[in-house]
């Protein structure tokens, strides 16, 4: 069975699933018009409908999309329920490989920085290893955790790799030799996201008990607890220059829903939130330095908006959204100007981020 729609219906075979798939997502683009918000020259903010269909390309997965990784300036990575990994071109809609020895849902991914090679984490308790040059067969199967593993972050020489499990476990592997060199544990410390502090030797943790906490992977010891949320925190990402860090929070009705800007200096305050979904955001993005004079963060929620904040001031810049994609699992940068989007029902979006007139977010293919 298959969850379509919100209902399950019969299983069909791939091929028969991606062209129905493709058919209906043709005749909903002529339907449907995502709607943003458009911040012109001037400051003022305005509701505007996208009426130009996005491109529709037959879908790489078949059920909900969990997490989308950039592998390169043309490549991405997703992965999701169907158990499959797939590397296509995200500019000309081209699956380039497809990757299976999952047993169940990936979760998460980590690319290997200046290479073709990438890991994927599962709901099967395991760590694969994958190389887009090699065979279709893992290059390595890190087994340590006892129960789903929810964070992946790789050192930034790629020499090493840490993984985090809703078992309460921080590993760490010795990418080379496949081992577990480390471990560490704190109870109730269900581990929803990793993410490597650049040029640092430290790791960036968020929990299902409201934390955020630092670790030194020498050792792998805690170097630093942030304080504590009021919900959930879900997702987190480093800057480029490692000096802060964003979380963001479970949610409803607007209650929690919001991202935080952390630095990661000596002060480690908290500097900036920013608020205005009404559901569980799921990602959180810094974007690259672009024409705009402010620097900026994206983030993805269940509310099916992702939405562009100044960075600085917690002003919401820009809001589309993606109405029929239900909820909004993963992002990713691109490039300077694109975004990579995961949902639940409608794959993978492609969004670009256009500067020429003000600030514009608008989808323009999904996969």
């Amino acid at each position: 069975m298959l969850l379509l729609d919100g209902q399950l219906k019969p299983a069909l075979p791939q091929k028969v699933f991606c062209s129905l798939w493709a058919v209906m997502g043709k005749l909903q683009s002529k339907l449907r018009h995502s709607t943003y918000l458009y911040s012109r020259p001037d400051g003022i903010i305005e509701e505007r409908v996208q009426t130009k269909a996005p491109q529709e390309y037959v879908p790489v997965h078949v059920d909900t999309v969990s997490v989308v990784a950039a592998l390169n300036s043309d490549l991405c990575i997703s992965g999701g329920k169907d158990k499959t990994a797939v590397a296509y071109n995200w500019k000309t809609g081209r699956v380039v490989k497809r990757f299976t020895g999952h047993t169940r849902e990936i979760t998460k991914i980590a690319c290997i920085p200046k290479a073709n090679q990438f890991f994927s984490a599962s709901r099967d308790k395991t760590v694969l290893m994958w190389d887009l040059q090699g065979s279709s067969q893992p290059r390595q199967q890190l087994s340590g955790h006892a129960m789903v593993v929810t964070g992946l972050a790789v050192s930034p020489d790629s020499s090493q790799l840490c993984t985090g499990s809703r078992d309460n476990s921080l590993l760490l592997w010795d990418v080379g030799t496949g081992q577990c060199v480390e471990r560490a544990s704190v109870s109730r410390n269900l581990v929803t996201h990793l993410c490597w502090v650049p040029s640092e030797p430290y790791i960036v943790q968020t929990s299902e008990d409201k934390t955020i906490r630092l670790w030194d992977s020498r050792g792998l010891q805690m170097a630093h607890m942030f304080p504590t949320k009021q919900h959930i925190q879900t997702h987190c990402e480093v800057s480029v220059d490692g000096h802060t860090c964003i979380s963001c929070s479970s949610g409803f009705g607007g209650e929690g829903c919001e991202a935080t800007l952390w630095d990661l200096r000596q002060t480690r305050d908290r500097m900036c939130e920013y608020k205005g979904h009404f559901q569980t955001v799921a990602s959180c993005v810094f974007l690259p330095k672009s024409t705009a004079l402010m620097p900026m963060i994206a983030t993805s929620a269940h509310d099916s908006k992702v939405k562009i904040w100044n960075q600085d001031t917690g002003a919401c810049l820009s809001t589309l959204s993606l109405d029929g994609s239900g909820p909004l699992t993963s992002l990713a940068v691109g490039d300077i100007s694109s975004l990579l989007c995961a949902s639940f029902y409608r794959g993978v979006h492609l969004l670009r981020v256009d500067h020429s007139q003000g600030l514009e977010l608008q989808e323009v293919a999904a996969f």
